[in-house]
């Protein structure tokens, strides 16, 4: 699945996008595992970050599928 990072998340991981690989659909919880194991500074993120698929966020219980593009949004403000 490719992954997007956006904002604070894109400067953390230290690259705009990256492709998870990924050998069956996953939960929310396995996807950040799988993340931060790639990228463990992450995980400062987990708890306040949202998901989106396809340019929608991830609703509870939904499964991430191999060939989604998923975005990592962390927490923005500004005005």
């Amino acid at each position: 699945m490719k992954v997007l990072f956006f904002a604070q998340s894109r400067l953390v991981a230290g690259c705009d996008d990256f492709l998870l690989k990924a050998d069956r659909p996953l939960t929310e919880s396995e996807f950040w595992a799988l993340l931060i194991a790639t990228f463990p500074a992450l995980s400062a993120y987990r708890k306040t970050a949202r998901i989106a698929r396809h340019e929608t966020y991830l609703q509870a219980d939904e499964l991430l599928n191999p060939d989604d593009e998923i975005a990592v949004i962390p927490p923005v403000s500004g005005g």
